[in-house]
C-alpha cells in the first residue's frame, strides 16, 4: 500500500513537469538545428532552408539547417541519432537512410527503426529520369536501344551508393542488359555540374533537380518514375507508360527527432509542421522545385518509413545488392 500511494505521489508530482514540457517548448531562445544529409544547394536543402524559416516564426526561435554531406546520408543520420531527445535536434531527410541504405551496408551507425521519433511527412515527390542533350534519345525506347548499341559509354550518377538514384540506375541496368558506370556525388551541386557538362550522361533526379537540370537547356527529361504522371509535370510521360515495368515508386522528404521524444514535444512539432506545411507561401516555393508539401501524424509518417524499407528491400534483393 505504501509502495503505490509513493507511486501515485511520484505520478502526481511529474504531472506539472510534464504540462511544462509542452507548453515551454521551445524555452529560452535555444535554438533548433534541422540537419540535412546533403550538400548546400539542392531541392531538398532548399525545402530545408524555407521550412526553417516557417517554424521559427511559428515556434518563436531560430531554427538553422547544417549540412552534414557524405557516406550516403549515414553521417548527418546517426548525428541526429545520437542527439539528446529534447527537440532541439531535427533531420529533414529523403527516405534513402530510412528504406534503402539498410539493404545496403552490412553495418549502419543507426537503427532506422529504434533511434528516431517520425514526426511528420514533409514533401513528396517523383524521380525523373533524364538524359545529357549529347545523348541521342528523347524516349525510354531510344535511350535504351542506345545504351544497348554504346555499352560501358553511359555514365549514370547518383547521390551514393544505396540512394534511390543508385539503385533506380542498376535496377534499369540489371532489367535491360545494359553496360552503364555508376558515379556516385555527395551533394547536387557536383551532380548538376558534371551532368549539365556531360561528364555525367544520365540521372534518376528528383523532381526538382531535373527542373534545375532542364532549365540549362543541356539536359532533358525522358520520363517519370512514378505510378502517374505528375501534377507538377504533366507533359512528362511516366516510365511504365513506356513499358518501363517496375519503374513507379514515388520519393518523399519528411522530418524526423531522435528516439524517446516525449510525448508532448512530438505534438507541438507535428502541429507546427503540419501548419506551416500547409501554408500556401510554402506550397508554392516547394512547388517550384518540384515538389508536392505534405504532412502526416506521427503514426502515419512512422507506417509510411516501413512501407518504403519493406518495398526497397524487395527491389534490393531482386537485385542481388550485396550489403558492404
Amino acid at each position: 500500500m505504501r509502495r503505490c500511494s509513493a507511486a501515485l505521489l511520484a505520478t502526481f508530482l511529474a504531472l506539472p513537469a510534464m504540462s511544462a514540457t509542452a507548453a515551454d517548448f521551445p524555452t529560452g531562445g535555444k535554438a533548433i538545428r534541422l540537419v540535412v544529409g546533403l550538400a548546400p544547394g539542392g531541392p531538398t536543402d532548399q525545402q530545408a532552408r524555407f521550412l526553417a524559416e516557417q517554424l521559427r516564426k511559428e515556434l518563436g526561435t531560430t531554427v538553422v539547417v547544417e549540412n552534414r554531406p557524405g557516406a550516403s546520408m549515414n553521417m548527418a543520420t546517426a548525428e541526429v541519432a545520437r542527439a539528446a531527445a529534447d527537440g532541439y535536434t531535427l533531420l529533414y531527410s529523403p527516405l534513402s537512410p530510412f528504406a534503402q541504405n539498410p539493404h545496403s551496408f552490412a553495418k549502419l551507425p543507426f537503427d532506422p527503426f529504434k533511434d528516431f521519433t517520425p514526426l511528420s511527412l514533409a514533401s513528396v515527390g517523383p524521380l525523373v529520369l533524364v538524359a545529357h542533350k549529347s545523348v541521342p534519345a528523347e524516349n525510354l525506347k531510344e535511350l535504351v536501344a542506345y545504351a544497348r548499341a554504346n555499352p560501358g559509354k553511359l555514365n549514370y550518377a547518383s547521390f551514393g551508393k544505396g540512394s534511390s538514384s543508385h539503385l533506380f540506375g542498376q535496377w534499369m541496368a540489371r532489367h535491360y542488359g545494359l553496360d552503364m558506370v555508376h558515379i556516385p556525388y555527395k551533394g547536387a551541386g557536383d551532380v548538376q555540374k558534371d551532368l549539365v557538362g556531360g561528364r555525367v550522361q544520365i540521372m534518376f533526379a528528383a523532381a526538382g533537380g531535373a527542373l534545375q537540370f532542364v532549365r540549362t537547356g543541356n539536359v532533358r527529361m525522358i520520363g517519370v518514375a512514378a505510378p502517374q504522371r505528375s501534377r507538377l509535370l504533366p507533359g512528362v510521360p511516366t516510365l511504365v507508360e513506356q513499358g518501363g515495368t517496375g519503374l513507379d515508386i514515388d520519393g518523399w522528404v519528411g522530418v524526423f527527432a531522435p528516439a524517446n521524444l516525449p510525448p508532448p514535444i512530438t505534438a507541438r512539432l507535428n502541429a507546427a509542421l503540419v501548419k506551416v506545411l500547409a501554408t500556401p507561401e510554402l506550397k508554392r516555393e516547394f512547388e517550384k522545385g518540384g515538389y508536392e508539401a505534405a504532412s502526416s501524424t506521427p503514426s502515419e509518417f512512422a507506417a509510411m518509413v516501413r512501407e518504403a524499407y519493406e518495398r526497397w528491400g524487395k527491389i534490393a534483393a531482386s537485385l542481388g545488392v550485396q550489403k558492404e
